[in-house]
């Protein structure tokens, strides 16, 4: 960028997947970060949100519009859209959020600073206390069931480390793939009859259909587990995950620091530390689970 006499319009610029509350979350937490810092009020400020309805194509034209707009920012929701604005630029800065594997995905080389236009905010979870949650929910839990979709590359990574880390507890894990959303409630109808639980990571085609799982489990008495809390209110028994409204708020931060005048390359990816159990004890009954008292106690939020 030429210098320019007067100020010149910053544009942030936010691309989604999907809208489901984790995502529609972090992009609230990335607003309000940025209209605390006095951005949004600012006359030459320009905030622009683009969803891609579940569709990748649309995710890559959202992509192409926003290089094309000169955008200051690109803030990427969830792991198709980062890979979209990736593909579509390397000079504007890329903040990506809500993306569990940012190395899989190939959007950086290591969460060390990247020396590319790409930073941003993983939602990684530790898998092991994700199992530790599993067997407190359900446990002589043998037969783990799991819906995913299987081009979603956070998914492959989650089913890859979880076949693993169940494997050494004697457990097993049975896939179910949903390449679409609508796929997701005939995915959890094949596991009937063949698992004890089904977790479910943040893979975005499930989070948007969680009530056709939800109903799956009621139905069939398979208890659910998840690991994003919004799940916890519309039928799974226990999340234990990231708080998405933080991560956006975290997010923003990093998008204002680019905004005043840090190189992306120079800023390390990071991560949320902060995991929060919801419980739902009504969902539980359902599902033919009986919670102990102590675990419902330890819980941050309990769904009535």
């Amino acid at each position: 960028m030429g210098t320019t006499v007067g100020v010149q319009a910053q544009t942030v610029s936010v691309s989604s997947i999907v809208e489901h509350p984790a995502l529609d979350s972090i992009k609230d937490g990335v607003h309000k970060a940025l209209s605390d810092a006095g951005y949004t009020d600012k006359k030459d400020f320009k905030w622009q949100f683009q969803t891609a309805q579940g569709n990748p194509a649309i995710a890559a034209q959202i992509a192409r519009k926003f290089v094309g707009d000169d955008s200051d920012v690109i803030v990427a929701i969830s792991t198709p859209s980062a890979q979209s604005a990736v593909a579509a630029t390397k000079n504007i800065p890329i903040v990506y959020s809500a993306v569990t594997d940012p190395v899989a995905a190939h959007l950086v080389p290591s969460l060390d600073p990247s020396g590319t236009n790409v930073t941003g905010v993983s939602d990684a979870l530790a898998l092991e206390a994700q199992v530790e949650l599993i067997k407190k929910v359900v446990p002589h839990a043998k037969k783990v069931g799991m819906v995913y979709n299987p081009g979603e590359a956070n998914s492959a990574v989650v089913v890859a480390e979880m076949k693993k880390l169940l494997n050494q507890q004697g457990m097993e894990l049975v896939e179910a793939t949903a390449a679409r959303t609508v796929d997701v409630g005939a995915a959890a109808r094949s596991l009937v009859g063949k698992v004890d639980v089904i977790y479910t990571n943040t893979d975005n085609n499930v989070v948007s259909a969680y009530e056709a799982l939800v109903k799956v489990g009621m139905d069939a008495k398979i208890p659910l587990v998840a690991s994003d809390t919004d799940s916890v209110g519309r039928g799974a028994i226990a999340a234990l995950g990231v708080n998405y409204y933080d991560l956006g708020v975290q997010t923003g931060k990093m998008v204002i620091r680019i905004l005043n005048g840090e190189k992306p390359g120079d800023i390390a990816s990071e991560t949320s530390s902060e995991l929060e159990l919801f419980v739902n004890p009504k969902a539980a009954k359902q599902q033919g689970v009986e919670l102990s008292e102590e675990f419902i106690k330890s819980a941050q939020k309990v769904v009535e």
